[in-house]
């Protein structure tokens, strides 16, 4: 089947895309299941290298957390460049589409006699900035508040930018490859395994379709759960992995979640009345949240409240409760900013994200594990020989109930290896989301959207590759792997290379491909 599925890459067969047809033939060299961060990505990357690929989104919008969920802000941090970057340089030709950002206030930083000035942090678009700007974390583990603070305002950049067109762009550079088959408001309702292997995948409007490999990008990696894949779910002891951040007892926390809302400005200032049944007071914690605040290119304020339930609950309630409850809590904590800081009377509620915002759920265990270790020794001293994405963010957990709430910073760049997209239990999955094989620990750094990406694009790549070579997944030679991604300007070192360097400097150049 490979080899057949091989010499049929080069085919000429008529596509659509976002329109819920599908390709004459129902068989495919790549489906990929979740549209979010890692699953565009993946799909993006295999169908530039010949393949033809059928991406299947349960919901009515690409992007995920990113778009539907509204959470509108690349922070800080290397990686991020590849498809990110293609994105963000397709984002530029529209108005008010994006911006590169650079802190405003802090609720913390202040001197201890002085009143809190805003609710939480903000982030401003800032045009002085370039895409490049945004691509570094690191370095402030080791320098005193005054240093660590002075060192966050001048190199601490992140990507604002227009979910809705986030989510068209997306579409669009899927659409131009003229590969990819996009499904949306569609899910899978029962896999067919041969052995070891997936064999096809039956659709919710019944229709089965196949292929010789699968990536999973789903919220919870629901594929790789129905193949019966070992999973995590939770934080880890100590003894688990030896990592020291970890609890001395396992335990089923989870790290928040968040439902974004949005507040546009209005010429008369006023104080919106809370729903009749929203109390006013903060009845789910001690305090009314702090939040991250992102201008939007426009004006609008996009508000992340920091948690706006604990993971636990939220996964125990199931959605539709958790959102329920979460919107409630939308209302009072709106309500408690206009009440408490005046300038937000100069805005009116506008929106509520339709999806919640979840940084951890189900994680794969594959044939490499990222733990504490990884991300503590960083790129000098890790020992993989197949790293196909960099990050540096903190260990960086919301909520109470997480046990270690806060965030600890590195001193360098670590790397994800590609065996943390390969389950242990399945030979032709890869896991490309939140929920690859990551330690909880690990995984409160290795979440964010722009890494995300990155292991979507070494998904898609490796599947091209793994065809190419008549090879099964676990066999794609790392080194080939590596030179694929960098030929399409991933980063995979620190410093980046001079050539990648003066291609992100390119910012308005035609991201075709």
């Amino acid at each position: 089947m490979l080899d057949a599925m091989r010499r049929s890459i080069t085919s000429e067969h008529p596509t659509s895309v976002g329109n819920g047809a599908l390709m004459p033939t129902d068989e495919y060299h790549l489906i990929v299941v979740g549209a979010g961060s890692g699953g565009v990505a993946a799909a993006l990357s295999a169908t530039r290298l010949g393949l033809r690929v059928l991406l299947v989104e349960k919901s009515d919008m690409l992007g995920g957390n990113a778009t539907r969920c509204g959470v509108n802000c690349w922070e800080p941090g290397v990686g991020g460049t590849g498809i990110p970057f293609d994105i963000y340089r397709r984002l530029k030709r529209l108005p008010l589409a994006v911006g590169i950002y650079s802190f405003g206030r802090h609720f913390m930083w202040r001197r201890p006699d002085e009143p809190i000035p805003f609710p939480g942090g903000e982030q401003v678009v800032d045009p002085t900035k370039h895409y490049l700007d945004s691509l570094l974390r690191h370095g402030t583990r080791n320098l005193s508040r005054d240093e660590a603070l002075a060192y966050r305002r001048e190199k601490w950049h992140g990507v604002l930018f227009e979910p809705d067109l986030c989510a068209q762009v997306m579409e669009e550079l899927l659409a131009e490859t003229g590969r990819c088959t996009v499904l949306k408001n569609t899910a899978f309702t029962r896999i067919i395994m041969d052995g070891r292997r997936l064999a096809a995948l039956v659709l919710s409007d019944g229709r089965e379709v196949s292929a010789p490999f699968f990536v999973d990008s789903t919220a919870n990696i629901h594929l790789a759960v129905a193949c019966g894949c070992e999973t995590m779910l939770g934080q880890e002891s100590q003894a688990t992995f030896g990592e020291s951040n970890a609890p001395e007892e396992p335990n089923d926390r989870l790290n928040g979640v968040t439902l974004i809302y949005r507040a546009t400005p209005i010429a008369n200032r006023s104080i919106e009345p809370l729903p009749p049944e929203i109390p006013a007071d903060c009845w789910w914690a001690p305090r009314f949240p702090v939040a991250a605040i992102n201008h939007y290119p426009n004006g609008d304020l996009n508000i992340n409240m920091l948690p706006t339930m604990e993971g636990r609950e939220a996964f125990d309630m199931g959605f539709e409760a958790s959102y329920a409850e979460c919107t409630r809590r939308v209302y009072a904590h709106w309500h408690h900013n206009q009440m408490t800081f005046p300038e937000f009377q100069g805005y009116r509620l506008l929106r509520i994200a339709p999806g919640l915002g979840v940084r951890e759920a189900r994680r794969v265990v594959g044939r490499a594990i990222l733990t504490q270790h990884d991300l503590m020794a960083g790129l000098n001293r890790q020992e993989h020989s197949d790293i196909i994405a960099i990050a540096d963010h903190a260990m960086d957990t919301h909520g109470a109930s997480t046990g270690r709430a806060g965030t600890r910073e590195h001193d360098q760049p670590y790397g994800v290896p590609y065996r943390c997209l390969l389950p242990r239990d399945v030979d032709n999955l890869l896991v490309a989301c939140r929920g690859a094989s990551f330690s909880s620990v690990a995984a409160s750094s290795c979440r964010l959207s722009r890494t995300m990406m990155q292991l979507g694009q070494a998904a898609g790549t490796a599947a091209a590759l793994a065809l190419d070579q008549e090879v099964d997944l676990a066999d794609v030679p790392p080194t080939a792997l590596q030179d694929r991604l960098r030929d399409q300007h991933v980063s995979l070192e620190w410093p980046m290379p001079a050539q990648l360097v003066a291609h992100l400097m390119n910012e308005d150049e035609d991201s075709r491909r």
